[in-house]
Formats: C-alpha cells, sequence, structure tokens
C-alpha cells in the first residue's frame, strides 16, 4: 500500500501541496484528478523519489519511499523523455539496463512488448524518425518494461487515436489484473469511469474530494429520473426531479397516472460534470 501522509511543499511563495494525504491499496487502479497547476505533479515526483516533501511522508508497505524503491515503479510523465537519435531497441534495453535487468532480460521483454503491439519492425527506427503516436507507445513500453510493481501514468492517452488509445487501455487493465498498481493522472473523466476504482481529485494543492467512483456518484446524484411513458400510443420522454420525502415507489405511481411505464432510470453525474462542479465551487 502506498499511503501519503500530511505531505505539504512550497516552491518560494507557492504552496503546490498543502497537507494532502491519501491512501492507495495494492492492486487498484487509482486516478489522481485535478486542474493544471493543483500539485498533481508534484506529488507524483514526491512519490517517485524526485523532489522530497517540506513536510509530511509517502510509504510504500510502512516504509519512506526512497530512491531504492524506484525499481519497483515505473513512471511515464506527461513531458515525454526519449532519446531522439537512439534507436528503438537500443532506447528500451537501455532503459531496461537502468532499472535493474540482464542484457538477455531486458531484449527478451522488449521483443515480447514491440509483438504485443506489432511494431517489431520499429526495432532499428530512430526515435526521431517516428511520429508522435509511435513515440508514445515506445514511452510506455519503456515505462513497463521493467515488470514494476507500480505504474504511474500522467495522460497516458496523450497523442493517441481512439483504436490505440483502446489498446493502451487495454494493456492497463491487463496489467492491473496480473496484480500491478497503477496510479493514473489524466483529464479524460471517461477513462477515469472506466478504469478507476477510487479517486482523490486535488485543487490549489488541497484533496478536495476522495472515495469509491461509484460511491462519489452516488454522493453527487440529485434525485433526477429519465422515464419513457407510452401515451395514447406515442412514447413520451420525461426528465422528473423526486421531492425529499417521496420514494422511488411513489415517483413511479405517480408517473403510471399519465401512462404505461416502459422504461425508468435514475440519472446520476458523470465524473466530469463532478469534477467540473467540485473545481469551481466557490
Amino acid at each position: 500500500m502506498i499511503q501519503v501522509n500530511n505531505i505539504s511543499k512550497c516552491f518560494g511563495q507557492k504552496k503546490a501541496l498543502d497537507s494532502v494525504s491519501l491512501s492507495i491499496p495494492d492492486g487498484t487502479i487509482y486516478g489522481l484528478l485535478g486542474p493544471n497547476g493543483a500539485g498533481k505533479t508534484t506529488l507524483i515526483r514526491i512519490l517517485t523519489g524526485i523532489t522530497m516533501p517540506d513536510t509530511g511522508e509517502a510509504l510504500l508497505d510502512s516504509h519512506r519511499i526512497t530512491l531504492d524503491d524506484a525499481r519497483l515503479i515505473g513512471y511515464m510523465p506527461e513531458e515525454r523523455g526519449l532519446y531522439k537519435k537512439m534507436k528503438v531497441g537500443e532506447q528500451l534495453t537501455y532503459l531496461a539496463r537502468l532499472r535493474g535487468m540482464s542484457s538477455h532480460e531486458a531484449e527478451q521483454e522488449m521483443n515480447q512488448w514491440l509483438q504485443r503491439f506489432d511494431i517489431s519492425s520499429w526495432k532499428y527506427k530512430k526515435i526521431e524518425e517516428l511520429s508522435k503516436g509511435m513515440a508514445q507507445k515506445v514511452q510506455f513500453i519503456s515505462t513497463v518494461i521493467h515488470r514494476p510493481e507500480i505504474l504511474i501514468l500522467d495522460e497516458p492517452f496523450s497523442g493517441f487515436d481512439p483504436v490505440n488509445t483502446q489498446q493502451i487501455r487495454n494493456e492497463i487493465i491487463a496489467l492491473n489484473q496480473a496484480g500491478t498498481t497503477i496510479i493514473l493522472s489524466t483529464h479524460n473523466m471517461e477513462s477515469v469511469e472506466s478504469l478507476c476504482q477510487q479517486i482523490s481529485l486535488i485543487n490549489h494543492g488541497q484533496i478536495v474530494l476522495q472515495g469509491e467512483v461509484a460511491e462519489i456518484k452516488d454522493r453527487f446524484k440529485d434525485n433526477i429520473f429519465t422515464a419513457d411513458l407510452l401515451v395514447d400510443g406515442a412514447v413520451k420522454h420525461l426528465s422528473v426531479r423526486k421531492q425529499p420525502d417521496q420514494t422511488n415507489n411513489q415517483l413511479l405511481e405517480q408517473l403510471s397516472l399519465q401512462g404505461q411505464i416502459l422504461n425508468f432510470t435514475e440519472h446520476k453525474p458523470s465524473m466530469n460534470d463532478i469534477f467540473i462542479r467540485v473545481v469551481t465551487q466557490k
């Protein structure tokens, strides 16, 4: 488990993080959300040992995260960092070796990933010869090639078309099912809804929303229901708000007086709606 306890971090007069605490259980996909400049990247850099907090601590399995723990972590930053003059194969094996893999292990793992993405022909191409999307795939492979126990992905779908986005999404799910703990930092709320079990939303350096995705959506529902009624041979679509003292059955009875109920569904806000509501509230 990753445990963040009351972490604060300042850069000059700017407080990037203000007493942030959160827990990330093993084997989960955890969403780290927030608008630009909220403090997400600073927190990620602390988790990876790149930056030290001013106060508080980040723990991995009850001990402070150290540089020695870096080999357990795969980190794909939003600002990609590949060596443009190196060939794909050289790049991947070099980065894998830096993470402690032997030459044989690195070569074997690289070939498996290139075959998995059907890009074995890129092995001898220089990074500068690749399109942005192709380079993104290489960056993803470089992040997971050493089989990290913890994977931190900052905007992993940026630059991908829908087909490649789905491929990366499938790989994230497969890695998680194999036991990898994944921290997903993204503005793509659709990905949050489909991938994450839990989230923390940071705004102005503070946690403003936290919990399981399903529970949060339930918490923000506003008692609005949609219904399809058959009235005089025609289908009528309605959106109605249930009164605070009204039960679902009472609302159904009320609607049944207007026509035959074909469909009755409770509307729950999307994570995108919730994100906007929380971040923009005064």
